[in-house]
């Protein structure tokens, strides 16, 4: 019998020996059924502080809408909802294991990336895996892309464990709490050529740039569900600015009304 795996690889990910642990993107409709025949339906938004990205997220699209695999990440997500003390039970048992353990002679480099899908949606989320990894074998390193900037403020940056790296990612609705002169940081754009023009690195040839690579990091739209006319954070700028004249207005008609 096939072992059921916490962390996967998808294909990028297995040709770079990477292991990951996802949950499913954006807002999730979670259908129930209790011992008594009653439907119980949950609504759960593992990325609050996205904004422009949801328009062009890859993670709900191609791969990720098949049902096995649609079926797994909602697994996931209901092991932490549901029983988050058997998960990390689960997840500290499971990073023991020889697979994810270093060993230059095959290939293997003991990273884990949380979250091709997902974010640290929550506080108790968030201080779940940071105690995962306080307790995972030496040697392993959890890298993260993350939007979660004001939790991670918090939360992360002044208890941060030795293993773990992380970027903050471009197009979510904190973006104007990133620091671009110390934070390091990603972004999505359409094409390599504006990407470099950008002064990034791109990821393409290996995603642990992530983990000690240079400050900023990007990547090109993975055939995103509409076309990209410009990076995350250049499209989430326009939207955060049309925004701040939306409340301009409205502040100007409310005083006008007085």
């Amino acid at each position: 019998m096939a072992t059921d795996w916490l962390l996967t690889q998808n294909t990028r990910m297995r040709e770079q020996n990477l292991f990951n642990w996802t949950l499913p993107a954006w807002v999730v409709r979670l259908e129930d059924e209790t011992p008594d025949g009653t439907t119980i339906v949950r609504t759960v938004n593992t990325c609050p502080m996205a904004s422009v990205c949801k328009n062009f997220c890859y993670a709900l699209e191609g791969a990720y809408r098949y049902p096995n695999v649609r079926r797994r990440h909602e697994r996931n997500l209901r092991m932490v909802l549901d029983t988050p003390l058997l998960w990390k039970q689960r997840m500290a048992a499971e990073l023991r294991h020889p697979r994810y353990q270093p060993d230059p002679e095959r290939g293997r480099a003991g990273y884990i990336r949380i979250h091709d899908a997902g974010d640290f949606y929550d506080d108790s989320y968030t201080l779940a895996w940071l105690d995962i990894m306080r307790g995972a074998p030496s040697g392993l390193t959890f890298y993260a892309y993350t939007k979660e900037v004001s939790r991670f403020r918090r939360l992360v940056e002044t208890n941060q464990p030795t293993n773990f790296k992380f970027l903050y990612s471009l197009g979510g609705k904190e973006d104007h709490l990133i620091d671009r002169t110390r934070d390091r940081y990603a972004d999505v754009f359409p094409t390599l050529t504006q990407l470099e023009a950008a002064g990034f690195s791109s990821q393409a040839a290996s995603d642990i740039l992530a983990v000690d690579g240079p400050p900023r990091v990007g990547m090109t739209a993975n055939r995103p569900r509409k076309q990209l006319t410009a990076s995350f954070g250049e499209l989430q700028r326009a939207h955060d600015a049309l925004a701040a004249e939306r409340r301009t207005r409205q502040q100007a008609k409310a005083r006008t009304r007085h």
